[in-house]
């Protein structure tokens, strides 16, 4: 695998201005189902073994949403920090949640107790019964240090492994992207940890100094998609360019992935970040999206619905509003985009278990829609 990886980037390398081919697919062939609208700005789903949805809402809202559409809120979540970019934002469940319930993971920006004004990416968790729609025994179990002045880039997606890890993926808080490079802090950074918020013993940056143990990777910019490959076991994730340079990347221990050292975006105002876009020591993207189509949410699709997908990434598109699909075969990358002429902006992508494929809508009035083919 090693080798395939080193030729695919030695290929984009060689030829950074080009795309892999990008073909273009409307909704034809594809059905779009709404379970549930009047969403405020979903921003994540999980599935409940009775065919009922988990859906966080970025204000601060957590809802049980029936397959007919009917919401039911669900109370006693922690303070939230609902400015900009920040608010609650991913949910999962954990690995033994069963027909009866257990522990929900959820990712939000905090803020500090002793000052409202600064906040960073925290993640909990909380026993909920199914029957009662009640949530129990809450606790913190990890916090983006230290909190931060401004509204942006907080990640943040949550990913349980078979092996037994919990990763979260964090942003660099936007204003402070050269501490991307700092791993004396958790800004920008993808960290590893255990279900109860305790650091596995084997985590690269154990012992190395003021680094926080719980890192996995750094040199990130704002992560919004993780998710690990059926067959390789590879986690792949994505996250946010500026002015382009959007990546996609495989997660490397301990590895740098660069920001803000290396890039092939600019800035908003249109200036240059980096003269760089590769360096020693730090990882290349396997894929770059110039310009940029602000990624959000990721799958690998493994359904039966879609059979040409299987195996593919499926990535939601906030700024290009649509659904993007990425293949790797053989060293050969090509990419569709799907629902081009949807018009909304994607904020998740997901699988239930039973294979089915849904997206959130991310708008005022915000959508839980499934995605079917149309009958030929």
């Amino acid at each position: 695998m090693r080798g395939l990886w080193t030729l695919i980037i030695a290929a984009l390398l060689v030829f950074p201005a080009l795309q892999a081919e990008t073909q273009n697919r409307n909704s034809a062939g594809i059905q779009l189902v709404t379970i549930a609208d009047s969403l405020d700005h979903p921003w994540s789903v999980a599935f409940l073994p009775d065919d009922s949805y988990l859906v966080t809402e970025r204000p601060g809202r957590l809802l049980r949403i029936s397959e007919n559409g009917t919401k039911t809120e669900i109370t006693g979540l922690p303070k939230i920090y609902n400015h900009g970019q920040g608010g609650l934002l991913d949910i999962a469940l954990g690995p033994e949640f069963n027909n009866k319930g257990g522990w929900i993971y959820f990712s939000y920006a905090a803020p500090a107790n002793n000052n409202p004004d600064i906040a960073n990416t925290e993640v909990a968790r909380a026993r909920y019964d199914l029957a009662t729609n009640q949530l129990s025994d809450l606790e913190v179990i990890f916090k983006a240090e230290p909190k931060m002045h401004g509204d942006n880039h907080f990640g943040s997606r949550l990913l349980f492994t078979p092996d037994g890890y919990l990763y979260v993926t964090l942003g660099e808080r936007y204003d402070y992207k050269e501490e991307a490079q700092n791993t004396e802090n958790h800004l920008g950074t993808i960290v590893r940890i255990l279900p109860d918020g305790t650091v596995p013993a084997d985590n690269p940056f154990i012992n190395k100094g003021k680094a926080r143990p719980e890192i996995y990777s750094y040199g990130n910019r704002n992560v919004q998609g993780i998710a690990q490959h059926p067959e390789s076991g590879e986690i792949w994730f994505h996250e946010h360019g500026p002015r382009g340079g959007d990546e996609i990347n495989v997660l490397k221990s301990g590895a740098n992935y660069g920001w803000p050292e290396v890039t092939y975006g600019i800035s908003y105002m249109g200036m240059e970040i980096s003269d760089k876009t590769s360096a020693p020591g730090m990882e290349d993207p396997i894929l770059q999206w110039t310009p940029s189509i602000a990624p959000s949410g990721m799958v690998f699709y493994t359904g039966d619905e879609f059979p040409s997908w299987q195996g593919d990434m499926l990535i939601g598109a906030l700024a290009g509003e649509h659904l993007h699909r990425v293949s790797i075969d053989n060293g050969q990358i090509e990419q569709e985009i799907l629902l081009e002429d949807f018009g909304k902006r994607i904020r998740d992508v997901a699988q239930s278990p039973a294979g089915e494929l849904y997206i959130l809508t991310d708008e005022s009035d915000g959508k839980l829609i499934r995605l079917t083919a149309k009958p030929m």
